[in-house]
């Protein structure tokens, strides 16, 4: 099984301009592949916006990434030296890939970048904010980026589903 890589894309987007945070649109897009039900995805990565709750730090949409590969390729026993190391390996090549995509991970610099100040407190979403916002271009990068992945490593496999899936 392969993910659709332009339809995790325009599925993370969507999300976003309904109006979950960058972390919940592409953990939202990911869902069913985690089997989550939407509601326990939205609550888990609810604080991850913003990079990480206002604060400006790593960009929600990577956080997602992060998260959903944890989820689907992670490490569950402190013993698994070999997969802690894959799943940071991994994470970090996303993020690399992130990074030279849009010159950041950070939300501070990828907001200050397309003109916006970096307030710690959400923004009303209205048509101004999507049209100025760079957020639903990240989103979709985040989506794609995490499809290549877990494609490249061959997610589908029996070993590599998650428990109950």
């Amino acid at each position: 099984m392969r993910i659709d890589r332009e339809e995790k894309a325009a599925r993370a987007e969507a999300l976003f301009r309904e109006g979950y945070n960058c972390a919940q649109s592409v953990v939202l897009a990911y869902a069913e592949e985690m089997g989550l039900e939407m509601k326990t995805a939205a609550r888990l990565s609810s604080g991850f916006g913003g990079g990480v709750g206002g604060l400006r730090g790593v960009c929600g949409a990577v956080s997602g990434m992060a998260m959903v590969y944890g989820m689907l390729r992670g490490y569950d026993r402190p013993e698994e030296k070999a997969g802690k190391k894959a799943e940071y390996a991994a994470i970090q090549r996303m993020a690399n890939r992130f990074r030279e995509a849009e010159e950041a991970i950070d939300c501070r610099p990828l907001l200050e970048r397309a003109g916006i100040d970096p307030s710690n407190m959400p923004s009303e979403r209205d048509p101004e904010y999507y049209a100025k916002r760079p957020c639903p271009r990240l989103v979709r990068e985040a989506a794609a980026i995490l499809a290549d992945e877990l494609n490249a490593q061959g997610f589908g496999a029996p070993s590599q589903t998650p428990a109950g899936a």
